[in-house]
């Protein structure tokens, strides 16, 4: 499970830069400067995924662009999608989630509320029970 995109970043006339997302439409960002526009673009990607759960939406199939920037979600954007994708996957109810977590189902159904402020640890713990290992990946910026 990646949360990586490709961007396009232009200039707006206005001044600044304008980021779009071909394969996530709903995306769409700007900034005074390029880095405050990819840094934008960052936020607006992650809110633009976190809604397709929420509309009962797949996530949008990644496509290669020539000449496109890629952003990536931040880690709770990425940790919060990947649960709520090996949720789906896993064909259970959130009570059976709850009792694997030792949770109440209160605090499952908040688990994969797109929007909801969970923990990263509780994220993790979540994709655990799932069958699901975090991995963790550095690499230089763009």
């Amino acid at each position: 499970m990646e949360y990586t995109y490709q961007a396009k970043l232009e200039s707006d006339p206005d001044g600044g830069f304008i980021v779009t997302f071909p394969d996530v439409p709903e995306a769409i960002t700007a900034g005074e400067n390029r880095a405050e526009a990819l840094e934008n673009a960052v936020e607006a990607l992650g809110l633009a995924l976190r809604s397709y759960p929420m509309r009962g939406l797949p996530l949008p199939m990644r496509q290669q662009y020539k000449d496109l920037v890629e952003v990536t979600v931040d880690a709770w954007n990425a940790l919060k999608l990947a649960v709520v994708e090996a949720f789906n996957e896993a064909n259970i109810t959130k009570t059976e989630l709850a009792h694997r977590l030792g949770k109440k189902e209160t605090e499952a159904r908040r688990i994969l509320d797109p929007n909801y402020p969970t923990k990263l640890q509780t994220l993790e713990q979540a994709l655990s029970v799932l069958g699901k290992q975090v991995v963790i990946t550095i690499k230089n910026a763009a």
